[in-house]
């Protein structure tokens, strides 16, 4: 999912920011890619390459401007960062645990002092159709890119899964698929703090971010974490689905003239995703009219591009689904709106701050969606939860991004005001949940 619309040619009418299809750059970081390096546990990296001071300057400006007609502003990178793909073990928990192997980024400042406790991001991906847009090939997302030299460029180390589905995974997308996801977020997790202890770095505070379907996964990756007992400084999300089962009945039955052109591919994939991974045979086809049947699968296998199922796909969601299906969306009847119900990713009491953006005109999710953590965590006395509106209007998405994914870490420097010492060594003082 995404949300805001870029407004920029062919790109404005096929993505938001948050990641469909986002372009790659002709500088390429594999170019300087290394042999894989066994950890421990079927845990692996691989040097993919590593970005400049300059190169990591040219992704927060002239890079996003040649994507994006909207002004945003980030502070300049201070270190260059080297890059890794890990690849780790997980399991399937829809399917008995069935093990499965994975893959992610690790990004660490280059010349990072060993001895000190660097500050941790896991950052969780936007919507992509391809295989391949995602953090381990950084040089074919801008999202990645953009996290990349905001994050690890002012010093932290920066984790982020590419979920069950993609990347190196040999498993089927698993698009909003709540316990696959949080499975892939923690192992990916695990996994790279294996992998930087093998590099000798030590973790500090960990952080979470993520925008529109990175907003839900981070959502639920929290609610994962906080049930383990590991501990979150803090986290930032943008127009993220909280409630999925409320959002789709929006989509239904509220439609508007600014709703995306995508979201019948949306729920190509999810529909196509909870048949996989829930064991609802037949589900897709049950939902999806017959006009639409085969390019919704040939989408969700990969078999045809964003591109090609734009022209095959109707505009609007309620021209794809059947009206049977849609017959019980309203009261929930049936499983696959039991599953919707039980993916919401903010009913529980959490312990962590949270801060949440939402734009004023969305093309995906709704402001009041976006926000329901901040009442929800009001009246359950949860840690505070902030609402913050990161957009005017439709298009204003790259603004929301510069605010939501240097939140969690200016956060960080705000509590620790006054210590006399800057950001990274304050944070290389702070007690490590991973020591």
């Amino acid at each position: 999912m995404t949300g805001g619309r870029q407004g920029r040619g062919a790109c404005g009418a096929l993505l938001g920011l948050a990641g469909i299809l986002f372009f790659g750059a002709n500088v390429r970081a594999e170019d300087a890619m290394t042999p894989e390096v066994p950890v421990a546990a079927g845990v692996s990296y691989q040097r993919i390459g590593a970005y400049s001071v300059d190169r990591l300057n040219a992704i927060l400006t002239t890079e996003l401007a040649a994507f994006s007609d909207y002004p945003a502003s980030y502070p300049p990178a201070r270190n260059a960062v080297v890059l890794y793909r890990v690849t780790y073990p997980s399991v399937v928990p829809e399917q008995n645990n069935r093990p499965t192997v994975a893959t992610g980024l690790l990004a660490v400042p280059e010349n990072a002092e060993k001895d000190a406790a660097l500050p941790v991001v896991s950052y969780q991906h936007g919507t992509v159709f391809s295989r391949s847009e995602v953090p381990s090939h950084p040089d074919e997302s801008m999202e990645t890119r953009l996290m990349i030299a905001q994050f690890a460029g002012q010093g932290e180390l920066v984790v982020a899964a590419d979920y069950f589905g993609k990347g190196g995974s040999p498993e089927r997308d698993s698009y909003l698929v709540k316990t696959s996801t949080q499975q892939a977020c923690l192992d990916m997790l695990r996994a790279a703090q294996a992998v930087s202890a093998h590099l000798g770095l030590r973790w500090g505070p960990l952080f979470l971010s993520g925008w529109s379907q990175g907003g839900w996964s981070t959502m639920v990756f929290l609610n994962k974490l906080e049930s383990v007992g590991i501990p979150v400084r803090a986290a930032a999300t943008a127009s993220a689905p909280d409630d999925l089962f409320a959002i789709i009945n929006r989509w239904i039955h509220a439609p508007t003239e600014g709703d995306a052109v995508y979201l019948p591919a949306l729920l190509a994939l999810q529909l196509n995703a909870y048949e996989e991974y829930d064991g609802l045979p037949g589900l897709a086809d049950s939902a999806i009219r017959p006009a639409y049947r085969d390019a919704a699968r040939d989408l969700y296998l990969n078999r045809i591009t964003w591109t090609e199922a734009e022209k095959r796909l109707p505009k609007r969601l309620g021209d794809l689904l059947a009206e049977d299906f849609v017959a019980g969306s309203s009261v929930g009847a049936g499983r696959y709106w039991q599953i919707l119900q039980e993916g919401q990713a903010y009913r529980w009491r959490s312990c962590t701050p949270l801060r949440t953006y939402y734009g004023e005109v969305d093309e995906v999710t709704p402001a009041f969606i976006a926000t329901l953590p901040v009442g929800y965590q009001k009246i359950m006395g949860g840690a505070e939860k902030v609402v913050r509106r990161a957009a005017r209007e439709v298009g204003r998405a790259a603004r929301a991004r510069a605010r939501v994914i240097s939140w969690p870490a200016r956060r960080d420097r705000r509590s620790h005001r006054g210590a006399g010492r800057n950001a990274r060594e304050r944070a290389g003082r702070a007690a490590s949940p991973w020591a």
